[in-house]
C-alpha cells in the first residue's frame, strides 16, 4: 500500500472529529484485553463496540465528517499486542476522503518507540499520535520518555493524551490495574512547556482536574483540549464557559466513536450556551489549524 496522503476536501466537510478508535484489525485482533472491552462497553452503554475501519469510514462519509482515528499500543502495561497500526494507516489510505490516521507507540519501550515513531510519521503517513497515560502505565512528565517527546516535536506532528476519568477497568476490582493520577493532565504540563514545539491535545473534560486543564490550555500556546468521552449535557461548567471564552480557539470537536456517536454528542452540543461564531470552530476551523488542513 502506498504512504497515506491527505485526501480531505476541508471545504466542504461540516465537522472534524478529533477522537475515534479502531479497536479491532482484519484478522480479528482486538486493542484491549476482553475484560477491558466488555468493561468500557458497559460503562459506555455502547451498541457497536468494535466497528470495522470500513464501517467508520462510512459512518462519517455520510455525516459530511472527517475524523481523526487511531489505536493505543500499551503491550507493556496489558501484556497484550496493539491491533495492527500498519494496517490502520494503510486502511486510512483507502478513505483518506474522511479518515486521518494517527499512530502509536510505547512510551515505555524506549529507543524501538522511537524507531516506531518515526517509521509510522515518515513512511507510514500518520499525522499524529495517541497516548494513554493510564492504559500505558507511564508518567509522561517524567524525563525518561523526553526523548520520545524530543523526537515527536521534530517530527512536527500532534499528540493525543487521554486525561481526566477513565472508562477503561472502570467497575473492576482495583480497575484493573489501571493508575487515574498518570492522566491529570498537570503532567502534559510539564512536557508543554519543555517542548514548546509539540501540539498537545488534552483528551476530553479532564475530571476530576477540569480547573487545570483550563489553565493549562489557556497558559500554553500548544495545548488543545478535544471534547471526546463525555456528551456535551455533562461537560463542566467551567469547561463550557472557558469554551465560549477564553477557550474558544483551543477546544475541538470529539466524540470518542464507538462509545458515543456523532449524533448523539451533536444533539446534547445542539443545546450548550455558546455564541453562534464559536461553534464552527469547535466543530471544524480550530482542528483545521491544529491539524495543518489549511490551504
Amino acid at each position: 500500500m502506498p504512504r497515506y496522503e491527505l485526501g480531505i476536501d476541508v471545504e466542504k466537510l461540516d465537522a472534524i472529529d478529533m477522537h475515534v478508535h479502531l479497536e479491532v484489525d482484519s484478522c480479528g485482533h482486538a486493542s484491549l484485553p476482553a475484560a477491558l472491552t466488555e468493561a468500557s462497553a458497559k460503562y459506555f452503554k455502547a451498541e457497536d463496540r468494535s466497528p470495522s475501519l470500513d464501517k467508520i469510514a462510512d459512518t462519517y462519509r455520510e455525516l459530511n465528517m472527517a475524523a481523526v482515528v487511531f489505536t493505543v499500543d500499551a503491550r507493556t502495561q496489558l501484556r497484550h499486542e496493539p491491533n495492527s497500526i500498519k494496517e490502520l494507516i494503510e486502511g486510512a489510505a483507502r478513505h483518506n476522503d474522511v479518515l486521518i490516521p494517527f499512530g502509536s507507540v510505547d512510551p515505555r519501550m524506549g529507543e524501538e518507540a522511537i524507531a516506531r515513531a518515526k517509521h509510522q510519521a515518515l513512511e507510514l503517513g500518520a499525522r499524529g499520535f495517541k497516548f494513554h497515560p493510564s492504559l500505558q502505565g507511564f508518567d509522561p512528565s517524567s524525563e525518561e520518555f523526553y526523548p520520545l517527546w524530543d523526537a515527536l516535536q521534530d517530527l512536527g506532528l500532534p499528540a493525543i493524551f487521554h486525561t481526566g476519568q477513565n472508562g477503561m477497568g472502570a467497575g473492576l476490582p482495583g480497575g484493573h490495574g489501571i493508575k487515574l493520577r498518570y492522566s491529570n493532565p498537570l503532567l502534559l504540563d510539564d512536557v508543554a512547556a519543555d517542548f514548546p514545539g509539540l501540539t498537545l491535545i488534552m483528551a476530553h473534560p479532564s475530571v476530576p482536574w477540569q480547573e487545570e486543564a483550563n489553565s493549562i490550555a489557556t497558559h500554553k500556546a500548544n495545548v488543545f483540549i478535544d471534547l471526546s468521552g463525555w456528551s456535551p449535557k455533562y461537560f463542566p461548567e467551567s469547561l463550557v464557559k472557558a469554551s465560549n471564552s477564553v477557550l474558544q480557539d483551543k477546544v475541538l470537536f470529539g466524540t470518542d466513536f464507538p462509545l458515543i456517536t456523532p449524533q448523539k454528542w451533536l444533539g446534547a452540543f445542539a443545546d450548550l450556551p455558546l455564541k453562534d461564531e464559536v461553534r464552527p470552530m469547535i466543530l471544524k476551523g480550530n482542528a483545521v489549524r491544529v491539524l495543518g488542513l489549511g490551504a
